[in-house]
């Protein structure tokens, strides 16, 4: 048990049996009328985001998330295998708990997987990952300064838009939260 004064980024609360990660909270005093904590947070297992106001010092509930560092080993068909890298166990996620971020994994990737009372519940990549480009169609002359794009396929088999002037076999750089691309990578 915590108070609402004590509040961080990145805490897990359990409210009504349901998981909610800070993503903001301000404290905030009037004026007039007593403080409070003004907060947004995301259901850790659905995703969606809501804004939620508590008086100061009231006592909310906070839910043990054990934040581990994985090695992501390989996909096995009916989930996502990790290897904690501090003991050696081998974890199996499912697609729907690694949702989006199974698009931009490759093998032998390090991730953060969090798990409550055993469980996985959410996975987390860095905010950039570098992936090569498989497939997309070649660019024309000229094409460099439109600043239009166009769909390209990634070696984990996701979609993303690049620029026209990017070739295939170009390794680029990815945002791992919106999917955008973020520049090439010269090697």
């Amino acid at each position: 048990m915590a108070t609402s004064n004590d509040l961080k980024n990145g805490m897990v609360l359990n409210i009504d049996g349901q998981l909610w990660a800070v993503v903001e909270f301000q404290h905030v005093k009037p004026g007039k009328g007593p403080a409070f904590v003004r907060t947004k947070l995301k259901n850790v297992l659905s995703g969606k985001v809501v804004d939620k106001t508590f008086n100061a010092g009231v006592k909310v509930e906070t839910a043990n998330v054990d934040k581990r560092n994985m090695t992501f080993l390989y996909n096995d068909g009916s989930g996502f295998v990790f290897m904690d890298v501090d003991n050696y166990d081998q974890f199996t996620v499912s697609a729907e708990t690694v949702g989006d971020a199974g698009g931009y994994m490759l093998e032998n990737q390090e991730a953060v997987v969090a798990l409550h009372e055993g469980n996985p519940i959410y996975v987390e990549l860095p905010a950039s990952v570098i992936l090569e480009i498989t497939y997309t169609e070649p660019g024309l002359q000229g094409d460099r300064s439109t600043g239009g794009t166009k769909p390209a396929t990634l070696e984990t088999g996701i979609q993303i838009n690049v620029p026209l002037f990017v070739e295939q076999g170009t390794k680029v750089k990815v945002d791992t939260r919106t999917g955008d691309y973020l520049g090439r990578i010269s090697e």
